[in-house]
């Protein structure tokens, strides 16, 4: 999932749902049901009729994210989830990550927002100049003198 809004502004948030299992060629009795289940996990079923171009920046992440989970993938990849959304939809996106962790999903986040990602991650990896400067659980980097020397910061606590 790009950070950059990958929304079609012209079709429905169903359409836009629609749009992804037909370019994954999904057998056609297996895609309403799919498309339903997913409208009330990411609770962007009043929404369904709404054109991409009028939704929030909450509403539109929720709604790429459920786009890019029509194909019922085991690995998501997400590129700065919590940009351009305000902190009551980074929380919703925060929970809908934990609760694709607890079915089993991998996830893999890149981020600069260090306190939202560090508080749902299980394990972190801090780059430097192209370069691994530290890894471990969120606590280990949080508490690593390296990373906060050259990124957190001395008095950064999540």
């Amino acid at each position: 999932l790009p950070q950059e809004s990958s929304i079609f502004k012209d079709l429905t948030v169903e359409e836009n749902l629609h749009i992804a299992a037909e370019a994954l060629k999904l057998p056609h009795e297996t895609v309403q049901p799919r498309i339903e289940k997913l409208l009330e996990i990411f609770n962007i079923e009043p929404i369904r009729a709404r054109l991409g171009i009028r939704l929030s920046g909450g509403e539109r992440r929720r709604v790429e994210i459920a786009r890019a989970l029509v194909g019922e993938p085991k690995f998501l990849l997400l590129d700065e989830p919590f940009a351009g959304v305000d902190p009551i939809a980074v929380i919703d996106i925060q929970n809908i990550i934990k609760q694709l962790v607890e079915l089993d999903m991998g996830i893999l986040i890149t981020d600069h927002n260090v306190r939202e990602t560090l508080g749902i991650c299980d394990r972190a990896y801090v780059m430097r100049s192209g370069h691994m400067l530290a890894t471990g659980t969120s606590n280990e980097i949080a508490n690593d003198e390296n990373v906060r020397k050259y990124y957190l910061g001395e008095h950064f606590t999540f």
